[in-house]
């Protein structure tokens, strides 16, 4: 395998491109590093496969990249590449979302096109089911997002679909449902909570607190991801979340117990294009790729708290 992973320095990218390494895949990691964090924690995100045999970064956006020099002997790409953030995706800022997320994803097709690809893995996202759907949602569902995010990540996974029926590139998408762990964002809400919680400062929780996730160990969404690379249906979309629907003030209560002490949480209203619940059917990705989740939330939060009260402050 000689892969090429999109996004390669950013939280879920940096950890597909050590599992993908420690299966002995020849690794190209490509990453513009956006300003939408700080630099600091995605070159700390790198800096976990830097210098490792078989892996070679290259500092760049897509749009502005010689992609079929890039894509040179490549047999697998994924696609993690995009700008985040539910909440930062209205406004005069959606311009960077469709160029980073829907115009950016469709010439990384066009390059792709007519090349021998074994799968191309798009990284889609819950986001785009909205709030009008059954629980637990399906993939046959029709898609009503409620974000300008939720809407691009929706364009980028019908821009797979369109480019495999027409030019038969082998894509397939993998619908991630709020995936957390070590390296996550320092937007999320894990990472919130858990830095406030480590620090005795207030943590501020948007809504009431009863909006229930199907949260995703970033472990599982990895080897759901690879799974996708080597069996993964062309043109299917697949759920990949974490087994359970949880409410937030659950996982409140959760790093209360890991912190040892009350926490002081304050509220605010609900936020534009926050979703109200999500909740992964995942009988198709069993199916397909043989998904099944390992690690249990309290698994998980435990594993990013002892992350996040090691690892030091960046800016």
């Amino acid at each position: 395998m000689k892969a090429l992973v999109t996004g390669a320095a950013g939280f879920i990218g940096s950890h597909l491109t050590g599992a993908l390494l420690d299966r002995g895949a020849d690794v190209i990691g490509i990453d513009c590093f956006t300003d939408y964090y700080p630099r600091s924690l995605k070159e700390s995100n790198l800096d976990a496969n830097r210098g490792r045999e078989g892996f070679h970064f290259v500092e760049a956006r897509l749009q502005d990249t010689d992609l079929r020099r890039l894509l040179d002997g490549v047999t697998h790409v994924f696609h993690l590449a995009a700008q985040a953030g539910v909440r930062k995706s209205w406004g005069a800022d959606f311009r960077i979302y469709t160029d980073n997320n829907v115009d950016a994803s469709q010439q990384l097709l066009e390059a792709c096109a007519g090349r021998p690809l074994h799968r191309f893995v798009y990284a889609s996202s819950s986001s785009l089911y909205g709030d009008n759907v059954s629980i637990p949602m399906r993939e046959d569902a029709l898609p009503q997002p409620v974000s300008p995010y939720g809407v691009t990540k929706l364009a980028a996974e019908q821009l797979c679909y369109l480019y495999h029926v027409n030019h038969g590139v082998p894509t397939t998408s993998v619908r991630y449902f709020t995936v957390y762990g070590p390296r996550q964002r320092p937007d999320m809400a894990f990472n919130r909570f858990i830095r406030a919680a480590l620090t005795g400062a207030p943590i501020t929780l948007y809504g009431d607190g009863e909006q229930t996730r199907d949260f995703t160990f970033v472990k599982d969404a990895v080897a759901a991801t690879m799974a996708a690379g080597d069996q993964g249906v062309p043109g299917r979309a697949y759920n990949i979340g974490g087994g359970s629907r949880v409410s937030v003030n659950h996982v409140l209560e959760i790093i209360g117990r890991l912190a040892g002490r009350p926490l002081e949480i304050r509220r605010e209203p609900a936020q534009l294009g926050d979703m109200r619940d999500t909740y992964a059917d995942t009988t198709l990705a069993r199916a397909d790729l043989g998904f099944a989740p390992t690690v249990t939330l309290e698994e998980g939060i435990e594993a990013e708290y002892r992350w996040l009260s090691t690892t030091p402050v960046r800016a």
